[in-house]
């Protein structure tokens, strides 16, 4: 990657990009965003990069943390916080408005506030709401500040499970039965609400999987087998959005496949299978983080099935005009046929998580990852493209 644009004395060699690891953030995401950006911080080659960790509180404020990659792990089935790793409690991360003007800035009550240096690049692992959607990539933009991952549209319909599958059924892409209840609606009438729902179960059968609609990491997500459990499944649900997803439950086989942008374009990786785990009911948040469930990496498929995926999952990133990478989840159906369930537009890239391990079965290492991912967000500019 060339550095010969980078700002530079003289009499100054050409310094290393500085890449903004940001992480944390106000969702139900916070604790999981931590154990990716611990996975990145210790993947990112420090030869070539200048590295500085920014949490974003529960609470929104933005801190700078300790630099210590091993604290951000899942420990006694506990997720970390921003708040423990804050060099400060009181001190704040300011990021420029200006796109002429690339410096980040601490300020702390009572002092002058601190140049920190110019960055070059934002690697934003958050997950959920206030990041992951299209939020942060918004303040980016107004920055003037590459950064890894899909633009605003993208991140949003990657977040926004109705809208995204309306834009994949409008691309010709197949989505599983669903129905969305949005907050006025449930305000304005409960009882017609609820008989969407169970005309939805009468007309494709129970179980049926009640979701936030805008949430992720299977927070939030209950599998109902019956009438009995629906209404504490909504309450689950709309504790995390007050808008919900419900689907019908496809029988078949959970396959997942990675999509990483290149220079020439986009391209797929391996697919995964994952299994259904012994323990728990569907793949939800404990057997995907607590518990780790393993995938099957390749899964078990013919060529054919494997060149359908692949071309698939590239076919919804082109879809929702998604940049850097995705990973796309979809259900092989008994009667052969994959249906989209959704994609992630910025998967967990915990040692466990499923992105990295199919790259890695693909050939590209957990670090060489990262790099190229940073190396795509420099190529990009920021604004309209």
């Amino acid at each position: 990657m060339s550095t010969e644009n980078l700002p530079q004395s003289p009499d100054q060699q050409p310094r290393k990009p500085r890449v903004a690891v940001v992480f944390g953030g106000r969702s139900s995401e916070h604790g999981i965003s931590m154990v990716t950006a611990g996975a990145v911080l210790r993947a990112i080659d420090r030869t070539k990069y200048d590295v500085l960790p920014i949490g974003i509180t529960q609470s929104g404020r933005w801190v700078l943390t300790a630099d210590e990659p091993e604290r951000m792990a899942i420990t006694e089935r506990r997720t970390p916080n921003v708040e423990e790793l804050a060099e400060s409690s009181e001190g704040g991360v300011v990021l420029p408005v200006d796109p002429a003007n690339r410096e980040v800035v601490y300020t702390e009550p009572g002092s002058v506030p601190k140049a920190l240096g110019e960055i070059d690049v934002v690697f934003p692992v958050l997950h959920g709401p206030y990041g992951e959607d299209g939020t942060l990539q918004g303040l980016l933009e107004l920055s003037g500040v590459p950064y890894v991952g899909a633009g605003v549209l993208a991140s949003a319909v990657g977040q926004d499970k109705e809208y995204m599958k309306r834009v994949f059924t409008s691309f010709g892409l197949k989505v599983g039965p669903y129905v969305v209840i949005r907050p006025r609606e449930w305000e304005r009438d409960e009882s017609a609400a609820r008989k969407k729902i169970i005309d939805l179960a009468g007309d494709h059968g129970w179980p049926l999987f009640v979701k936030p609609a805008r949430a992720g990491s299977s927070i939030g997500i209950t599998k109902v087998e019956d009438l009995s459990g629906l209404d504490e499944a909504i309450a689950e649900a709309q504790r995390h959005d007050p808008k919900i997803l419900v689907e019908a439950a496809l029988r078949g086989r959970e396959i997942e496949c990675g999509v990483l942008e290149f220079e020439e374009g986009p391209r797929a990786s391996v697919p995964a299978e994952i299994p259904p785990p012994d323990a728990h009911a569907y793949y939800d948040f404990e057997a995907k983080y607590i518990d780790s469930t393993p995938g099957i990496v390749p899964a078990p498929l013919t060529p054919e099935e494997t060149a359908e995926v692949q071309r698939l999952a590239v076919d919804a990133f082109e879809a929702a005009s998604c940049e850097g990478l995705v990973r796309a989840d979809f259900f092989l159906t008994e009667d052969g046929e994959f249906v989209i369930n959704e994609i992630n537009t910025m998967p967990g890239f915990t040692p466990i998580s499923m992105y990295p391990q199919m790259w890695q079965a693909s050939g590209i290492s957990y670090p060489d990852l990262v790099d190229r991912l940073i190396d795509a967000a420099l190529r990009r500019s920021t604004g309209l493209r």
